[in-house]
């Protein structure tokens, strides 16, 4: 089984299994000390209830639990454990959890925490999740702290900000018949759309981000906090949509051309890519995406660096640009345009991003000193006026929501995404699949029919735009904010990568990267990991597969259960139609390809397979 793990998820530590509890047509999985995929009647109430401390640059801490109590029967259910975590400089902060759920659809969580000396935290406190899936655009009934209660409904397009302020609860239909109300007491919560990070819920949480932080939490001070959950109505369990049963797969019409699939390269990757020119040419990618920064000291060396491997593999290219704007924009920018011609460099396109746009201004904070965009993205034509043109974030499509670039100025704009912002475990990483095509029909509404492009992104974090760094992750675990994760080495990233093309293959976009060709987000594998060094990851095929797909027209691919399997589908100009499947859990699938001529097929956990 350890081995099984391994090739699965690139690391042999499993994960802690859930807890299933069950009150009558209430049910949670219990999972490291919170709550996940809080049913009724077999419909998803709340994705989560879960009790965080985050660090000051918003990494989690992981307490461990002491004192575990769980008690159920067929009506009600109870756990009570002890937990603390570590703070900066020694001090300690010990909490108390209870939960308690009941057949009449009642579910308690109380945590009291005491720090035994001043303990900095950027958030302590309760953090709830509603599902995105049959929730957005819907009505909901809110009270807030001063009593208040408004009718109001869920933001469909993602919000940038928080839609909801000053909460107390909130209250939303689960099915017809049945409503759910979430109270929050102990402190004052307000909602934030977590889509922005392509995480698939809205998050309530505690503390508005316009107060400051990191904050101290007073030594000997209790900090009690309440959710309290209460579902009202029909509480007959329906039957499950064919959870462990066969997933059937229908195609469509034909659509918007599948697009060019690009590999992000840094100046130290290129050695190891020009020794493996062979490999990268069975890859096939279309574009190189070539990271500059002279920020980190990136110059003509680097510039260099890129001709070697542009003269070596004949591909579109475009540059990757963070511009400094500490001085004269056209100086910069024309300094940078002479080293390329004196490299050597020949650019299809080049993609400009001022250097403090990398990181995040949260609501309530101060903008940082920047240029004019305007000025930025003239200053950059005029350097060079002969290649394409775009801008948009280097970070994520968070910070593009809420500072959203002159398009009419651009020939395409850009962002990426990571699904490891807030949390790391398997299940919310592939979840945030879920939150893509919110994603991308956001960034249509704003910029319209605009060329469109999206990445690198990938499972690690390249760069952390809420805190001062990434996490290192030496040991290989599921950390959020990490720059490395062990599931580039598994089955799992190809799996995921399969869906994320899957995801956002109906807004047409223009170019799509979702790896880089070595290093941690690389389809080859680097020294100091535990397969061999340069021999292909699995999420190599899954590349592969994509760029062998550019071109073609996708075709709508639908499963019967989006949350297990995902289909991608294209169709090229001889009429031939390829399909890429993935299985998106842990499980063994079914899959009913009838339409397809294929009849039935078992998917292995996160196993990818093409079809036609």
């Amino acid at each position: 089984m350890t081995g099984d793990r391994f090739l699965l998820c690139g690391t042999s530590a499993a994960e802690a299994e859930p807890i299933r509890l069950n009150a009558g047509p209430l049910s949670a999985d219990f999972v490291n000390g919170n709550l996940r995929t809080i049913r009724h009647g077999g419909t998803e109430v709340l994705r989560a209830i879960a009790y965080i401390m985050r660090d000051r640059d918003w990494g989690t801490y992981e307490p461990a639990l002491t004192n575990l109590t769980i008690a159920q029967d067929a009506d009600a259910f109870s756990v009570g454990y002890t937990a603390g975590c570590t703070g900066p400089r020694g001090s300690r902060l010990a909490f108390r959890a209870t939960i308690k759920g009941s057949s009449d659809g009642q579910l308690v969580f109380d945590v009291s925490a005491l720090p035994d000396s001043d303990f900095e935290t950027n958030r302590c406190g309760f953090c709830i999740l509603h599902p995105i899936a049959g929730l957005a655009g819907r009505p909901v009934t809110v009270e807030h702290t001063d009593g208040s209660v408004v009718a109001t409904k869920l933001p469909d397009l993602i919000d940038p900000w928080q839609p909801f302020k000053d909460l107390r609860a909130i209250t939303h239909e689960v099915r017809p018949g049945v409503s759910a109300e979430c109270r929050m007491e102990g402190d004052i919560f307000e909602m934030e759309d977590q889509r922005n990070w392509s995480d698939a819920s809205y998050k309530t949480y505690v503390r508005p981000l316009a107060l400051p932080w990191p904050y101290v939490l007073p030594a000997g001070e209790t900090n009690h906090q309440t959710i309290s959950l209460r579902i009202a109505g029909d509480g007959r369990t329906l039957a499950a949509a064919e959870a462990s049963g066969t997933v059937r797969v229908t195609l469509g019409e034909p659509g918007p051309a599948l697009p060019d699939v690009g590999v992000i390269i840094y100046p130290g990757d290129v050695e190891t890519a020009l020794a493996n020119l062979a490999t990268l040419s069975a890859l096939g990618p279309q574009q190189l995406l070539l990271h500059y920064d002279p920020t980190v000291g990136h110059g003509l060396d680097a510039l260099c660096s890129f001709a070697r491997f542009a003269a070596a593999y004949p591909a579109l290219t475009t540059l990757e640009c963070v511009v400094a704007c500490s001085g004269d924009l056209d100086a910069e920018l024309s300094n940078v345009a002479d080293m390329v011609r004196e490299a050597g460099l020949q650019l299809n396109a080049i993609a400009v991003s001022p250097s403090v746009d990398r990181q995040s201004t949260p609501p309530g904070s101060a903008w940082p000193a920047c240029p004019p965009l305007e000025d930025v993205y003239a200053a950059a034509r005029r350097a060079f006026p002969d290649i394409r043109l775009g801008g948009g974030m280097f970070s994520y499509f968070t910070e593009l929501n809420r500072k959203r670039v002159p398009a009419g100025l651009l020939d395409f704009v850009t962002h990426c995404t990571c699904p490891i912002v807030h949390a790391a475990d398997d299940l919310s990483v592939m979840q945030s699949l879920e939150a893509l095509p919110f994603i991308t029909r956001s960034a249509r509404a704003m910029f319209g029919d605009k060329p469109y492009r999206i990445g690198p992104s990938t499972i690690a974090m390249r760069q952390n735009p809420y805190g001062g760094a990434t996490k290192d992750n030496p040991r290989g675990e599921r950390i959020a904010m990490a720059n490395r994760d062990p599931r580039q080495n598994g089955q799992f990233a190809a799996a995921w990568t399969i869906g994320y093309a899957a995801r956002v293959a109906p807004a047409g976009l223009e170019m799509l990267t979702l790896s880089g060709f070595t290093g941690p987000f690389g389809v080859l594998a680097a020294s100091g990991e535990p397969v061999a060094e340069g021999s292909p990851r699995p999420i190599f095929q899954a590349i592969k597969g994509l760029c062998e797909l550019a071109g073609f027209n996708h075709v709508t691919a639908k499963t019967s259960d989006e949350t297990r399997v995902l289909a991608l589908a294209g169709r090229s100009s001889s009429g031939k139609t390829v399909v890429w499947l993935t299985n998106l859990t842990a499980s063994d699938v079914a899959v009913d390809f009838s339409e397809f001529d294929r009849g039935h097929l078992v998917m292995t956990p996160y196993a990818i397979a093409r079809i036609g």
